[in-house]
């Protein structure tokens, strides 16, 4: 069994575990990512596309780096979990419930150009201008910022610097949601854990992290073929997101400073771990479902 402690970080099988589980939400989570940016690259001319999207990706690195530099200070705060929490239950619900509903004639395919693109089921083509408008405005993470990547009658294109600034917190929103993911599957640190070090799971969320910068640009096609041979993964995903959410909800609302484990999820001694875990491993069965007939 491994079990070992590596300054001050352990070290476990069942870490290899929750690694796997956020690089599979990363991965899954990424299409929209890769989906967005290219909706939004589209509407500047052709040689200002890579430019906008390399800035938008370190912009994005940037955070990522910042955000895992203050980690160990982000599991401290009870804070964190009541907001995170929240965040990640609304994109959840947000997904499921009304996003779903509005592309189910749609699916994800890879361009000549290997990028991700949506599909119209019923023409077997690309969207049109006017529906990719409305993926835009359905797909990005907060609502009016399509109005700073809006086409200009004059030159057909969208201005360049806005569009790069939305393309910056896209990339920044799709982060915040693996980071946090992560600070939810460490938990809190043991009751007996000195105050002043690190967590000891601070290198899952770092693994975590870098593992999510390599995926932001370079695993959605390959996840699209897992979409393709499993088409309900994208669903598995926004209900682990859920779970995962509704975690550190209970965390926040449940436990506090002064007795963290009142509910501890981290122990399999405790109902509150199982109740967990069933929870995820029935949300990842979802993605083997085959896909509902649409003559049912």
């Amino acid at each position: 069994m491994l079990a070992t402690d590596l300054w001050g970080q352990q070290v476990g099988w069942g870490d290899m575990g929750v690694i796997a589980l956020l690089v599979l939400l990363e991965g899954v989570l990424s299409i929209d990512n890769a989906l967005v940016l290219g909706l939004l690259a589209k509407r500047l001319p052709k040689e200002q596309q890579p430019r906008a999207l390399t800035y938008g990706l370190v912009g994005a690195f940037v955070f990522r780096i910042l955000a895992i530099g203050t980690a160990s200070f982000l599991l401290k705060w009870r804070i964190v979990k009541l907001i995170g929490g929240g965040y990640l239950v609304y994109i959840a619900l947000k997904h499921l419930f009304f996003e779903s509903k509005d592309v189910s004639d749609e699916h994800f395919a890879v361009s000549a150009e290997g990028e991700a693109v949506l599909i119209d089921e019923a023409t077997g083509l690309p969207l049109t201008p006017e529906q990719e408008t409305e993926e835009l405005e359905q797909r990005l993470p907060a609502p009016g910022m399509e109005s700073f990547v809006a086409v200009q009658p004059t030159t057909k294109y969208a201005k360049f610097w806005p569009t790069v600034l939305v393309i910056e917190l896209t990339d920044i929103a799709f982060a915040v949601d693996s980071i946090l993911a992560a600070i939810a599957l460490v938990g809190s640190a043991p009751k007996d854990h000195p105050p002043h070090m690190p967590h000891p799971k601070l290198w899952v969320i770092i693994a975590g992290g870098m593992l999510g910068v390599l995926l932001m640009r370079v695993a959605a096609v390959i996840f699209i073929k897992l979409l393709e041979r499993f088409p309900r993964f994208e669903t598995a995903a926004y209900l682990l997101v859920a779970v995962i959410g509704t975690k550190l909800l209970a965390d926040w609302g449940l436990n506090s400073e002064a007795h963290p484990h009142v509910v501890d999820f981290h122990d399999w001694r405790h109902p509150a771990f199982w109740v967990f875990w069933v929870a995820m491993i029935g949300c990842f069965c979802v993605g083997f479902l085959p896909k509902k007939s649409p003559n049912r």
